[in-house]
């Protein structure tokens, strides 16, 4: 049995009488006494994420409304920094992995500091299980500003906005949306377990970037998120902080500054433990084998992981040492989920194409199903789009050859006589180097929506929600990638299966629609390189 359990932050209704938040604010406050230079800080913790200390204008931490002030001095030797700071790994497959020893460290050095403060040995990070039903708002502790002992709160932040801006914080999951609607005229994409199905861990190909990330080397920001990184990740990021423009937004919104709010580290508990359901519960989901992956980073000049541990020691680490958690020696209250999460199966598709009852029934009693893996372009747009304050459209124009495949995979499930032993084609959607700053944090598209509707009058048009989060760093030249942006893949395979039944497919373009979450800001450019769409068939 583990000796440390992360429990649910919304236990005591997410109040201080849980005590793991309650040590947690504790735990917090001393780290958050100690100045940048030193590794036990929380301020040299929020670094090893990504930092802004010497920026001078905002987002620079100096500029960052308090509470908390933040430290941002005295400034650690440059052979400390170049070691230690900006570490993060997106938009890669060691995404989970670097993560996962992120929160270890700062849970030890807590510990440490919690059991010096008379706390128990055993306390563990809490995690906040937005997901659930009901516990989509921020546990209530973190909005107090002060402590049960009326001393302040080190886990209040004022520059925390939320999706309304209003500092009402919650993820917008649908359950969220419902009671939050929204301005209709907009889009506010929802926040889903459904990236827990995807597979496999590692991606490859233009529309396929994984569960867990494409492969790459030491990537402090990327191009294409994972599944589990794109949604949830990245979308409670930007609406948990909150974008009013270039020049204001919450820090949990920017990889530069998320690491500073405590409640970051609640949102990567939940994250972790949704690769464990995926990893080791379902048992069906395997980590990569590849030496690439479980060795971390070996290219020449690539950097390592590396964390500040208590009593001035430091831990090297890589993938392989962090899979396990049995001999991490922790676990989750809850390593699960609702059975309304539960997403239909493959059989539910047989069903919508008409499939014979036989072969749904083999499929419903466990057949083996591969997933069809050759990739073909079925048609992109021709130019670089800009989006004006509420979004753009354009026509993608499709191959009628690639097409035809498409309706011939589909029309083909009618006349199963087996169970498939490749699934039909599937189809998705990829924005391609969008480019910009923090001007709007969430992007959604949609396909075919009806002229002057309202996005939210047609969910079942979504094709997906775009979280911006790193696409400021991702857009400089200087970076490491040039400036290529972000790029995001979304599977519109259900909407491609209506339209086929529906007989309106037999079409020379796809009308998409990027909408962002709120009118983007006059200051503000955002750019998209190419919207693609792509089958994956036989």
């Amino acid at each position: 049995m583990a000796t440390y359990i992360r429990r649910n932050a919304w236990n005591d209704n997410g109040s201080f009488s849980n005590p793991d938040l309650l040590w947690y604010a504790k735990g917090v406050g001393k780290m958050q006494s100690r100045t940048l230079d030193d590794p036990a800080s929380w301020w040299f913790f929020a670094a090893l994420h990504n930092e802004y200390v010497a920026q001078s204008a905002f987002p620079g931490w100096g500029a960052i409304p308090p509470p908390p002030k933040v430290s941002i001095r005295p400034v650690p030797d440059p052979k400390v920094t170049g070691e230690y700071w900006n570490q993060c790994q997106h938009q890669s497959w060691f995404f989970l992995p670097w993560h996962r020893g992120y929160l270890i460290a700062l849970e030890k050095q807590l510990r440490e500091d919690i059991v010096s403060l008379g706390g128990p040995s055993t306390w563990a990070l809490p995690y906040w299980s937005y997901l659930d039903k009901g516990q989509y708002p921020m546990p209530p502790a973190f909005a107090q500003k002060t402590l049960p002992d009326r001393s302040p709160n080190p886990l209040f932040v004022d520059a925390r906005y939320g999706p309304d801006l209003d500092g009402n914080i919650y993820v917008p999951t649908r359950e969220a949306i419902a009671q939050h609607p929204g301005d209709p005229n907009f889009s506010r994409g929802p926040v889903t377990i459904d990236s827990i199905y995807r597979t496999p861990f590692t991606g490859s190909g233009p529309v396929n970037p994984g569960f867990g990330g494409p492969v790459t080397g030491f990537s402090n920001d990327g191009q294409t998120s994972g599944y589990l990184e794109a949604n949830p990740h990245n979308l409670v990021h930007v609406y948990v902080g909150g974008i009013f423009n270039n020049h204001k937004y919450g820090i949990m919104a920017d990889p530069g500054t998320a690491a500073l709010d405590p409640i970051f580290y609640l949102h990567h508990a939940n994250i972790d433990r949704l690769w464990a359901f995926w990893n080791f519960v379902s048992q069906a989901n395997f980590n990569p084998m590849n030496p690439s992956w479980l060795n971390g980073p070996t290219a020449a000049g690539d950097r390592k992981f590396i964390m500040p541990m208590p009593g001035h020691k430091s831990w090297t680490y890589t993938p392989r040492d962090v899979t396990n958690l049995q001999s991490l020696d922790y676990t989750y209250q809850e390593l699960s989920i609702s059975a309304e999460q539960q997403q239909p199966l493959l059989a539910s598709r047989l069903t919508l194409l008409k499939a014979p009852t036989a072969v749904t029934e083999k499929v419903l009693g466990g057949a083996t199903v591969n997933e069809a893996n050759s990739t073909e372009l079925v048609g992109a747009s021709s130019v670089s789009l800009e989006l004006g304050s509420s979004g753009v459209s354009t026509n993608v124009r499709l191959d009628s050859g690639v097409r035809n495949k498409i309706t011939a995979s589909l029309d083909s499930v009618a006349a199963l006589t087996s169970s498939p032993a490749v699934e039909p084609d599937r189809v998705f959607l990829k924005l391609e180097n969008v480019r910009g700053d923090l001007g709007v944090g969430v992007l959604s598209v949609y396909i075919n929506l009806p002229e002057g509707a309202k996005p939210g009058d047609y969910p079942e048009l979504l094709a997906g929600s775009a979280g911006l989060f790193g696409i400021r760093k991702a857009s400089a030249t200087d970076d490491q990638h040039g400036g290529h942006g972000l790029s995001f893949v979304f599977e519109i395979t259900d909407i491609v299966d209506q339209l086929h039944l529906d007989q309106n497919f037999d079409v020379d373009a796809l009308h998409v629609q990027v909408i962002p979450d709120r009118a983007i800001a006059d200051d503000s450019k955002i750019t998209i390189g190419r919207i693609s769409i792509y089958r994956q068939g036989q």
